[in-house]
């Protein structure tokens, strides 16, 4: 599957998402007033929380794959883990820190509630798990579709909407069984508890969210397997005496920098230097596509160390 591909998928998973998380948010809103329940509440704000992200995944799509340009020479790659991480802010402040308010409101407030009004939110509550349902269920799809976890979870836009739509699931389950043992034993502590348990739930995928983005953001470096491939490629050359450093950072979805300080075999020339560099920067292009930008060092080495070096002694290796 081509990247425009991918990410032609990821959008609809992201507006499919969207639409339901604005009718949804709308819904428990009212539903919450009307019920005067602090967990349909916290729901409501879980759902205007993901609204806001789906935005914010949307420009990461779009702002992402713009061309590289003279003050960003290595291209707008990681705008799209600046964006998951005002994401997981967003799921922080609006959604975490609301549901615990709530809930802490509703321990210390003696208000009687209608139980028709709870009735409405009841249903309210289903419809919402079936449309964040849904919503899961397409975004699961596309997660097999690029190859399951491990590969479809590297993008951080589809990572986020796995993660805001089967916490929803959760989310509005818990505030259903604290809506309905609220109802049953008349005890506000019921729901006050789901509104805490939603809060601590989204606190929980906010933070998980927030640090994959921080590394990613960072300098997070290749996965261990391109990295193995490229090592292992360059101690085949014959002219690489040795691998002194080998050096690799994500600059992009699928895209990454590698810069690698070698060592040559002693006796090539500056011409003979410069078409083995040619020709291992191609071969690694060719090992590893999303190594877009490719940086070799050759080190220069005292006459005694030369003299002592795997290709002088016999011994082929690196460190």
């Amino acid at each position: 599957m081509t990247d425009e591909g991918s990410d032609h998928k990821t959008r609809v998973t992201v507006l499919v998402a969207l639409a339901a998380n604005l009718v949804i948010a709308v819904a428990k809103a009212i539903g919450g007033l009307v019920a005067g329940s602090p967990a349909l509440l916290s729901e409501a704000a879980h759902s205007v929380a993901d609204s806001l992200n789906e935005v914010f995944l949307l420009a990461a799509l779009r702002r992402s794959r713009r061309p590289a340009d003279r003050r960003h020479p290595f291209g707008y790659g990681k705008e799209r883990f600046f964006w998951s991480l005002l994401a997981a802010v967003g799921i922080f402040v609006m959604g975490g820190c609301f549901s615990f308010f709530q809930g802490f409101e509703a321990l210390t407030s003696e208000t009687e509630e209608e139980l028709s009004g709870y009735v409405a939110g009841l249903i309210v509550l289903g419809v919402a798990l079936l449309a964040e349902g849904a919503s899961l269920v397409r975004a699961l799809y596309q997660v097999r579709r690029q190859g399951g976890a491990s590969a479809g979870l590297r993008d951080p836009a589809l990572r986020t909407v796995v993660a805001e739509d089967g916490t929803a699931v959760l989310g509005v389950t818990l505030a259903m069984v604290g809506m309905a043992l609220h109802m049953v034993t008349g005890q506000a502590v019921w729901e006050a508890s789901a509104s805490i348990a939603i809060g601590a739930l989204l606190v929980y995928v906010a933070f998980r969210l927030g640090r994959e983005a921080r590394d990613q953001l960072i300098g997070e470096a290749a996965d261990p397997e391109s990295s193995g491939r490229i090592c292992a490629l360059l101690r085949a050359q014959p002219e690489i005496d040795s691998v002194e450093a080998l050096f690799t950072m994500k600059t992009g979805l699928d895209t990454a920098l590698v810069a690698a300080r070698v060592d040559l075999v002693p006796g090539l020339d500056s011409e003979r230097v410069e078409e083995v560099a040619v020709r291992i920067k191609r071969s690694i292009a060719r090992t590893v596509p999303e190594a877009d930008q490719i940086f070799l060092d050759v080190t220069d080495r005292p006459a005694r160390e030369a003299a002592e070096s795997p290709a002088a002694t016999g011994e082929r290796g690196g460190a």
